[in-house]
């Protein structure tokens, strides 16, 4: 153990994480038995939890192992590990592309991350997570540390509930390897519950049943039809726990999210909605581009539900070392995420990055320059309304022109990367692919294609 240990302890202040963690780490042991560093491949076959339960990774139902995931405790597969400290995170910004790293690491190296959620912890909630959570029932040993010390300490920027994005955003990752012009892989290893619970929030003026924020319908909305209802709105106070605004607690039970006392059940499927590099060199750190809010050629919200364990996401590398970042975990979420957040509960992540260079084939062509993803059953072209994040504050929720650039996006990739013919390949997707509304609620909205791989198997 003790020789564990001192390897432990050399290699992560090689990594340069730094004595704190490794304390954190040090002490995760002794409160919680050894922490796995053995990688992600042994961390995926050994994912089984008590009771027959099993955590995302494990091919199992997706579910809680049973273990309150405290920084620096529990299962640590990755290479590299990546806790949300105060000063390592960012709330309601992504990182720009002069950021300073948290983390630096080699490519094809894993990395585990402790992402927080941002419910439970934001304004209208009384930014104060073990009160509000004592409010449903959840004693303080299960609210994590973490989220208690950025609610309380955080301080790296000053807090505009009504301006800033609600996200804590963990990173940035500098990846050694990557430059301008390449594509940084990332593939999602593990996805485990930090917590049992989660929740779903539906704020005035969001959403997919919106007021605009001096009251009233929009568009073909009947008073009658806005969500939160428009009679609660108290935003004119200024005070955001006097807004009205609605969150749902939502337990998890045997892998599944409960709600309406468990009259209702669904599903689980964890996945990190934000994953992104640097994208925008903003001025400052809270620059209108660098809100959290809206999914650009970066990444970041894009809010992809099919973004969990096996998938890969690719994104176009804008500055060295991609500057890689998560945040906004979700236990589960629909297609359109209509009421402004999924099932929002904090996560640990696993990931392996990897740099992939133009012209070698490592990546769809496409990805050189826009969002894509992949699964072991589809190929996921994507399209957002306002790639550039460029458009300020309000909804920028043309559906038409994400569909027309996933649809551009899905052609690009079946031509040049697939060999097909562009008018069969048009054809194709319309007799044989899915394009689905990823989310409706980010300002940017967006569109995902499926494209079955099967379709293409000759063998």
């Amino acid at each position: 153990m003790r020789e564990h240990l001192a390897r432990r302890a050399a290699d992560e202040l090689q990594r340069g994480l730094g004595r704190r963690t490794f304390f954190r780490a040090a002490a995760g042991v002794a409160a919680a038995g050894a922490v796995t560093t053995t990688g992600a491949g042994a961390a995926v076959a050994s994912a089984s939890g008590a009771g027959g339960r099993s955590s995302s990774s494990g091919g199992g139902r997706p579910g809680f192992r049973g273990t309150i995931l405290q920084p620096g405790r529990g299962p640590i597969p990755g290479d590299h590990y990546l806790p949300s400290e105060v000063d390592r995170v960012l709330w309601g910004y992504v990182p720009s592309v002069d950021a300073e790293p948290a983390l630096r690491m080699r490519s094809g190296r894993t990395v585990t991350i402790d992402a927080v959620s941002h419910e439970g912890i934001l304004e209208d909630q009384g930014r104060d997570p073990v009160e509000f959570f004592a409010g449903q029932g959840v004693p303080r040993s299960r609210v994590l540390d973490d989220a208690v010390e950025i609610a309380r300490d955080y301080d790296r920027t000053e807090r505009d509930f009504d301006r800033d994005g609600p996200h804590v955003v963990t990173g940035p990752v500098f990846v050694e390897e990557a430059r301008p012009g390449d594509v940084l892989k990332i593939e999602t290893l593990r996805a485990d519950l930090r917590v049992p619970y989660g929740v779903v929030s539906s704020r005035h003026g969001k959403g997919a049943l919106p007021g605009p924020a001096r009251g009233g319908p929009v568009a073909d909305l009947l008073v009658e039809d806005v969500l939160p209802a428009v009679g609660t709105d108290g935003r004119a106070t200024g005070n955001p726990e006097e807004y009205g605004n609605v969150s749902t607690f939502t337990p998890v039970e045997h892998g599944q999210g409960v709600m309406a006392g468990g009259a209702v059940r669904f599903p689980l499927r964890p996945f990190m909605g934000m994953m992104g590099v640097a994208h925008q060199r903003g001025a400052g750190l809270t620059d209108d581009l660098l809100n959290s809010i809206p999914p650009t050629l970066g990444g970041g919200n894009i809010d992809i539900r099919h973004l969990g364990v096996g998938s890969t996401f690719y994104l176009p590398v804008q500055t060295d070392g991609a500057l890689f970042y998560v945040g906004d975990p979700h236990m589960a979420m629909g297609d359109g995420e209509v009421a402004l957040t999924a099932m929002e509960g904090s996560l640990r992540g696993t990931f392996r990055l990897t740099v992939c260079r133009a012209g070698e084939g490592d990546a769809p062509s496409v990805a050189h320059h826009y969002p894509f993803a992949e699964t072991a059953e589809h190929w996921i072209p994507i399209g957002l309304s306002d790639p550039d994040g460029a458009g300020g504050g309000e909804q920028n929720s043309d559906l038409d022109v994400a569909m027309r650039r996933a649809v551009l996006n899905a052609l690009d990739f079946l031509e040049h990367d697939r060999g097909m013919e562009r008018a069969v390949a048009y054809a194709y997707l319309s007799a044989a692919a899915d394009f689905a509304i990823s989310q409706v609620v980010d300002r940017t909205v967006g569109v995902h294609g499926l494209i079955r791989k099967a379709d293409f198997d000759r063998s």
